[in-house]
């Protein structure tokens, strides 16, 4: 029927309800679970989930391997919470924060009988809704009943799998600027209702030839604050620069915070830095991969604008490839190194020596 939700919208419907603290219910055809983030749960609905059965706490491997727990799933492990656990005993599993101040957590036992389907489905759900990595699963029978009971949303392990979802334009207006002069600001927002992402044209670039771009995922602290941890803000501001001394140019600003995380997760890694671990090894702390970003985006937007061959602005390998992989040809691979300070030299160094930048 035309007011059923789609898999998409029900996907950003479970997102925002794992954010409130609202379980979800996933199901694979063969056994369901009812699942909650670690991050926003409440004692209530812990003891809730209880009732149904005995819960798991589902963590990334990368997360089990700070936890000397087993990860006898490969990607993920599925650790046994004691009956006597609270919620301070998951928090201190699923957030890294204290784990130098209270290093001792176990130990840990972790199931290793039966499918990890749905516990990495949680997984995936709990990463795209921008919070920890860690997810309260518990399986049992008649979850499905209970879910058009309880009126809770209802996806499969593969509706949590993050498609290639269309972006449609929204408004454009004219925009000047102080470093690119001339240009407009074109908004695009995603069909299933995720956040907006922006493309900024300067000038009148021409659809038939390369143009000159930049993927600039938005960084809070380094575009607006003017953060020395990173060179966000030099690079956005040098491309912009780039685009007016070239004429024309086209910057696709990307609503992914923190290599994907988001910002309070990207707050979390800045934490965990303070106390001496570089981004990498900080994001494998919390529980993620080195990069968590989506550049399918990037080339969405520029097909929307109709390019499809860029000269791109960039000191990352593997942006080019993510975009050549999208359909759109990068003719040529522009440097932009600038904002290197002595506050952000040991990123800089990580990036080259971890995550292949050319620097």
């Amino acid at each position: 029927m035309p007011l059923t939700p789609s898999p998409l919208e029900r996907l950003n419907r479970a997102r925002a309800d794992l954010r409130m603290g609202l379980p979800v219910v996933l199901h694979d055809g063969a056994q369901a679970a009812c699942v909650a983030a670690a991050e926003t749960l409440a004692p209530d609905r812990l003891e809730a989930l209880r009732s149904l059965g005995a819960p798991v706490l589902a963590v990334t491997e990368r997360r089990a391997q700070t936890l000397k727990a087993r990860a006898y799933d490969g990607d993920v492990a599925r650790v046994l919470i004691p009956p006597d656990a609270g919620i301070a005993w998951i928090e201190a599993l699923a957030d890294p924060a204290d784990d130098l101040t209270h290093p001792m957590k176990g130990p840990l036992l972790t199931e290793r009988q039966g499918s990890a389907v749905l516990h990495r489905a949680a997984i995936r759900l709990v990463k795209s809704a921008q919070l920890l990595p860690a997810a309260v699963v518990v399986t049992a029978p008649g979850l499905l009943d209970l879910a058009a009971a309880q009126a809770l949303t209802v996806l499969s392990d593969t509706e949590t799998e993050t498609p290639e979802t269309r972006l449609d334009p929204v408004i454009a207006a004219r925009l000047p600027m102080q470093l690119a002069g001339a240009g407009r600001l074109h908004v695009f927002r995603p069909q299933d209702g995720g956040v907006e992402h922006y493309a900024v044209e300067v000038g009148r670039p021409d659809r038939d030839a390369p143009v000159l771009a930049r993927l600039h995922s938005a960084c809070f602290t380094g575009d607006v604050l003017g953060s020395l941890k990173c060179d966000c803000g030099p690079q956005l501001h040098a491309a912009l620069a780039a685009m007016h001394d070239a004429g024309t140019g086209v910057l696709l600003y990307l609503n992914q915070e923190g290599r994907g995380i988001g910002l309070a997760n990207k707050m979390r890694a800045y934490s965990l830095q303070d106390q001496g671990f570089d981004t990498v090894e900080a994001n494998h702390r919390l529980g993620f991969e080195d990069d968590e970003r989506d550049f399918r985006l990037g080339a969405e937007l520029l097909r929307r604008l109709g390019f499809n061959a860029v000269r791109l602005l960039t000191n990352n390998p593997k942006k080019v490839a993510m975009l050549e992989r999208g359909g759109i040809a990068v003719a040529e691979r522009v440097p932009l190194k600038v904002g290197q300070t002595a506050e952000n030299a040991a990123y800089l160094a990580t990036k080259a020596a971890k995550s292949g930048h050319l620097l």
